[in-house]
């Protein structure tokens, strides 16, 4: 029972953590230089967890080079997630999952846009936050299904003439986005 009360986040603390055993170590042996900041002290306040479900979920899409979402509220998203296709709804349990080649949807009432992404990562928090981060993405509408199949076609021919593992290693995951984006425009 108690291993099962030290791994439930509902007993962490909303507030900022000090590393008090730390400073006081610090102390002991070096008393006239100021303790250096620990992981622990630069770690911002877990998000209080609502009282009540909020009725709608904040997201955050973000990629290296831009914000394409930023905090807007929605009814649910849809993310490639590795272990298969993820819904996450206002009051979703915290998550973290890594994504795959697929497509990301955004369900904002009767509107639905779309995304391909690479890869990446979801973090579904309690407080009905989800902040998504891929490596690269596209409008699902703005991808050339003609360019997807030369590719495809490039990246098979290229994974049967590999004679390296690098070269069937960089054409097998040409073949897998080009699959990916190919499934993404059929349906």
């Amino acid at each position: 029972m108690t291993a099962a009360l030290a791994l439930s986040t509902a007993e962490v603390p909303a507030e900022a953590a000090t590393d008090s055993a730390f400073a006081e170590a610090w102390k002991k042996v070096a008393p006239n230089i100021e303790a250096p900041a620990t992981p622990m002290s630069l770690m911002q306040p877990r998000p209080p967890t609502p009282a009540a479900i909020p009725s709608k979920l904040t997201v955050n899409f973000v990629l290296p080079y831009k914000s394409e979402i930023a905090n807007k509220e929605v009814d649910m998203v849809i993310v490639p997630a590795t272990t298969g296709q993820m819904g996450v709804l206002p009051g979703h349990v915290s998550t973290i999952a890594e994504l795959k080649p697929g497509v990301l949807s955004v369900h904002e009432g009767n509107d639905i846009t779309k995304y391909f992404v690479s890869s990446g990562f979801a973090f579904v928090h309690a407080n009905s936050i989800a902040d998504i981060v891929a490596v690269e993405a596209v409008p699902l509408d703005q991808i050339d299904p003609a360019a997807v199949q030369q590719g495809l076609a490039e990246f098979n021919a290229k994974l049967g003439s590999a004679s390296t593992e690098l070269e069937k290693a960089e054409a097998q995951i040409g073949v897998d986005v080009h699959s990916a984006l190919n499934a993404a425009l059929a349906g």
